[in-house]
Parts: structure tokens; C-alpha cells; sequence
């Protein structure tokens, strides 16, 4: 176990005993990915993946006591984020608010996306995950973005190994077909 493993463990060790300074160490070091993983599944909407995020640390706090540290913590605090953003989707006065693709029209700005890229490619990249369903369009986020092993991103989204490999199949396919072969590094 590597120093930074072992004091994020007896950070985590600390937070479930109740010490919230120990609690908000963690929240410091994971909020940015968890807000980054919202904004995707929100189609970069800042505002409501912020939202989101907040009522996820929150649960993660009300919940700490059953981390049974099967997987690292970042993990079980993505999944719990990514349930959230499940429980808002599903609700049914989100669901006839909006058109599924509102918001990845070419408004969404350049601050939402990777540095380094070209704004073209951007816009494209934003049009091309559109296309995707909700479960292909989380396993990119959950592989790509944050770069999580498939049965780290499997665990995170509550599905079989075998599930996750197939929607990533198919989204990496259609992506290539919008995309052409040549995908940027950084989806």
C-alpha cells in the first residue's frame, strides 16, 4: 500500500468513527472527479451536476458506516454519485421537462470540455455522445473520463462485467462511425 493509499484509508478509517475534518479531507480530494463525472451524465449542466454532487457527499456521509471497503473508496463514491444521478433522471417531472439531447447543443462552451482540444473537436465529440444511449454514454464517462478499470466501472454502475464490455463495444462503434476511426485520446 502506497503513502497516499494508507493515509486516504485511515482518513476513511476516522470518518466512520465521526470525525467530519477527516470526512472533508476526503470530500477535498474526490468532489472535482465526482463533479466531473455529474457534469458528464448531465450533459454539462454545472449547475445541476453541482447539485447532484452536493446530495451525493451528502448521502456518502449519511452512509459511511456501511463502507465495507470492498472497493476504494473513489469507487463507492462514484457509484453513489452516479445513483443520484440515476434517482433524478428517473424522476418523472425531469423526464417531460427536457428532450433527452437539450443540452449538448453547441452551446454548452468550451470551459466544460478538455484543455488541449480543438473547439471543432469539441463540438463534435459533444454531438457524438448524444447519440449515445444513457448506459453506453455512462460506461464512456466511467471508462474514459475517470479512467476507471471495467469492473471498477461495472461496480460503479451496477452492472455485470459482461454488460459494461458489451455497451462499451457498442459505444466505442458508434462513436467511431460518427467519429471515424482516428477517436481522440481524450473521448
Amino acid at each position: 500500500m502506497d503513502a497516499d493509499a494508507g493515509a486516504e484509508a485511515l482518513l476513511v478509517r476516522q470518518a466512520v468513527a465521526g470525525d467530519r475534518r477527516a470526512y472533508g479531507e476526503l470530500v477535498r480530494r474526490h468532489q472535482g472527479r465526482v463533479r466531473a463525472l455529474l457534469r458528464r451524465l448531465c450533459r454539462e449542466d454545472a449547475a445541476l451536476a453541482d447539485d447532484l454532487a452536493q446530495d451525493a457527499l451528502v448521502q456518502a456521509w449519511r452512509r459511511l458506516e456501511h463502507f465495507r471497503g470492498e472497493a476504494a473508496f473513489a469507487t463507492w463514491l462514484y457509484r453513489i454519485a452516479y445513483n443520484t444521478f440515476l434517482m433524478h433522471v428517473r424522476r418523472p417531472t425531469v423526464r417531460s421537462m427536457r428532450a433527452p439531447d437539450e443540452r449538448w447543443g453547441d452551446d454548452a462552451g468550451p470551459a466544460a470540455e478538455p484543455a488541449g482540444t480543438d473547439l471543432v473537436e469539441q463540438g463534435e465529440v459533444r454531438r457524438a455522445l448524444a447519440c449515445l444511449s444513457e448506459p453506453e454514454r455512462a460506461v464512456i464517462v466511467h471508462c474514459y473520463y475517470l479512467d476507471l478499470s471495467h469492473s471498477e466501472a461495472a461496480f460503479v454502475i451496477g452492472c455485470p462485467l459482461g454488460t459494461l464490455k458489451s455497451h462499451l463495444a457498442r459505444a466505442l462503434q458508434k462513436l467511431r462511425k460518427r467519429l471515424g476511426e482516428d477517436i481522440p485520446v481524450r473521448i
